[in-house]
């Protein structure tokens, strides 16, 4: 421990005396520590970070599909009997977007909305604020007419009292019987959902009709041990017994399973670990000059490392000492790197709120600062292996010997192949990029389901039925 003490003390005195260098180091360092920080801390916040529900991992979407669409909105005559007759879940639950008029109690306000079955908010495993949930046998034509209420509403309408349960809301000329509350946070999709209503109260030719596929969607929890093929080979077998059933209605339709995370992340993935990893190499550019400018300054202290040598220094030590000194380094770059990453953050967050799903997520937290220590130390000893390995194959004789030829030979040989390397990972992304923006966004991605931070705007918006049974993609 002593002898780690007196490197670092060694270490920062001779930083100290070599300002000019050190400040180029740092700053070379941190522009590459920061970025990739800040690109970690979106990776984290987007792919990482669990979704806020219980054990989410089992939690799924159950989509139809043709072969024409990956992804079909599901008819809900098939729903119900999916849920009389699959084993493999849980629980499922179904939804569809729809906007309402509230025309009392207050000003009129059209407000947009949800039509859910019974069991949604448990097979989430979200909790109300206040009250319960629909009951079955209000999740039915001509049941009770009774609505849940998000937590904007119950705040702005009714004061945020708990003797909301009961009271009345009137939704596109009817009464609705308040019977529930919506966490403060809960949105689903892109905005929020200041209404929910019982989906077996909707539309008849929607919810009789077999063939209607007309913006219902459906979401599952797995049983506990059971994998997603295991529920999909189910799903496939009831949906094919379904099909023989009904041949017109059900033609060529299939089920398609995938897990809750994957819709809501949807192609945004993709692109964060491209950039993740296109940032990765501008950090190893970084690393490779600032190794050269080690590499440099080694060959200005060969005389000082022979004089250690010959002193009685074994090159181990002096090795650890070239290795500490790079890590102070890389310590100082990831401070500086750090605070760039946290307006790097901010800036992406102001840039693209709307369009980076899961961007509540994103900020810095304690795995983001355990990736930025782990990354300055390992790239320290990166960056720092070329120097230390040259001082390890040094010769101290010649090195004492002013102007020796072997010694500058082959720091020139080390830096030119340095050189080579940074040549080559610039190559590497400015193929990589332009082939990264030709991907084409996947098709058919039309939901998301988030946890939604409150005191944003709220855009209410009325679903509109997919054409040819097929989902239309998000960014229309």
């Amino acid at each position: 421990m002593g002898t780690l003490i007196q490197d670092l003390r060694f270490g920062l005195r001779m930083l100290r005396k070599s300002p000019g260098f050190t400040a180029v180091a740092v700053l070379t360092l941190a522009l590459g520590i920061g970025a990739n920080t800040a690109m970690f801390s979106v990776v984290e916040g987007v792919l990482m970070a669990p979704l806020p529900y219980f054990h989410p991992d089992r939690l799924v979407m159950v989509w139809e599909n043709n072969p024409r669409f990956p992804r079909v909105w599901v008819s809900y005559p098939n729903f119900r009997d999916w849920q009389r007759s699959a084993r493999s879940f849980q629980q499922m639950a179904a939804g569809m977007d729809k906007g309402v008029d509230l025309t009392g109690p207050g000003a009129p306000e059209h407000l947009s909305g949800k039509e859910i079955s019974s069991g949604f908010f448990s097979a989430l495993g979200t909790e109300l604020t206040l009250g319960r949930e629909f009951l079955p046998e209000e999740d039915r034509q001509g049941g009770t007419p009774v609505a849940i209420i998000g937590n904007r509403l119950w705040r702005d309408r009714f004061d945020g009292s708990p003797e909301v349960l009961g009271k009345s809301v009137t939704l596109d000329g009817v009464d609705y019987t308040v019977v529930g509350v919506v966490p403060s946070g809960f949105g689903l999709e892109h905005q929020y959902a200041d209404v929910y209503t019982p989906l077996g109260r909707s539309d008849p030719l929607i919810l009789n009709d077999r063939a209607a596929h007309d913006g219902i969607f459906s979401i599952a929890r797995l049983n506990p041990g059971v994998t997603i093929s295991q529920g999909q080979a189910e799903m496939s077998t009831i949906q094919n017994g379904l099909d023989q059933l009904y041949p017109d209605a059900n033609r060529d339709l299939g089920i398609y399973i995938e897990p809750l995370k994957q819709v809501v992340v949807g192609d945004a993935g993709k692109v964060l670990l491209l950039l993740l990893g296109a940032l990765g190499f501008v950090l190893l550019i970084a690393c490779a000059n600032v190794a050269n400018l080690l590499l440099s300054r080694s060959a200005a202290r060969a005389r000082e490392f022979a004089v250690r040598s010959a002193l009685g220094a074994s090159r181990a030590r002096m090795v650890r000492q070239l290795l500490t000194e790079s890590v102070l380094l890389s310590l100082a770059g990831a401070v500086l790197g750090f605070l760039i990453a946290v307006f790097g953050v901010k800036s992406v967050l102001a840039a693209v709120p709307e369009s980076l799903p899961r961007s509540e997520n994103i900020g810095v937290n304690a795995p983001v600062l355990l990736f930025t220590l782990g990354a300055s130390i390992a790239v320290g000893i990166l960056f720092g292996l070329a120097p230390a390995l040259k001082s390890w194959n040094a010769d101290p004789q010649g090195s004492l010997k002013e102007g020796g030829r072997g010694s500058t030979s082959a720091h020139h040989r080390a830096q030119s192949g340095l050189v080579i390397v940074q040549m080559a990972l610039t190559l590497v992304l400015l193929v990589g990029a332009p082939l990264a923006a030709s991907i084409p966004a996947e098709e058919n991605r039309p939901f998301r389901l988030h946890a939604i931070p409150t005191g944003q705007d709220r855009a209410a918006s009325e679903s509109t039925p997919a054409k040819d049974f097929g989902l239309r993609d998000s960014s229309e």
